[in-house]
């Protein structure tokens, strides 16, 4: 009895390979981490996703759920996740890794992805807020802390929960030793005067967070 071997015809072959190729463009197309991110990095809102990025926190304010990572906002749509602007008044635990700091009134705003953020200590946290109608930034003084601010990347892959921790921990340690805060609208305000108190917190937080494995300019 002869036995007969079937081959794939080129034409399946290459249907085959179309089919894979559609397939992982359209995982890869439905990843916030991959997919209809604006000029700066950041996924465009109105976008939906499958899922969440990895390490999303859990925010729920006024009874409804939403979900924050590295100045993103998201929140259900059916099974899906929409990218959505932040919700005035809502409070996450840390700051996304590259963001601005604003001086209004001598009292600093944190500006990321369109929203602005103040540090509520009763809350340990950010809070997502709008600047002064009436205010116009600082131009002296305080916005000079601001441009002095380190850029920092953790250089062990540290999460971005354990980035904040190890930046509020090492903000609170040099600001003892320092006897400077820049957060506070006293001290931002004595910095005025003399970039003694500024220059000696910055080498402090640089100090703390270079000896917990980060790399800072």
């Amino acid at each position: 009895m002869s036995t007969v071997k079937f081959r794939s015809a080129p034409w399946i072959a290459g249907c085959l390979s179309i089919a894979t190729l559609a397939l992982a463009s359209a995982a890869w197309a439905d990843s916030p981490r991959d997919y209809g991110r604006n000029s700066h990095g950041y996924a465009a809102r109105g976008q939906v996703f499958r899922g969440l990025p990895h390490e999303a926190v859990s925010v729920r304010y006024r009874g409804s759920p939403y979900y924050y990572r590295g100045g993103e906002w998201y929140r259900p749509f059916g099974s899906r996740f929409v990218v959505i602007a932040p919700p005035l008044g809502a409070i996450v635990p840390f700051l996304p890794g590259i963001y601005s700091t604003y001086w209004f009134g001598g009292v600093p705003y944190y500006y990321a992805n369109d929203a602005y953020y103040l540090w509520r200590p009763e809350a340990n946290g950010y809070v997502v807020t709008q600047p002064p109608s009436d205010a116009q930034p600082a131009v002296q003084g305080p916005a000079m802390a601001a441009a002095a601010e380190p850029f920092i990347y953790p250089k062990n892959g540290q999460s971005e929960s354990q980035q904040a921790t190890d930046r509020y921990e090492c903000h609170r340690w040099a600001a003892t030793q320092s006897a400077f805060d820049p957060t506070k609208a006293g001290d931002s305000a004595a910095a005025n005067q003399t970039d003694a108190p500024r220059s000696a917190y910055y080498r402090a937080l640089t100090a703390c967070l270079e000896g917990r494995g980060y790399s800072v300019k």
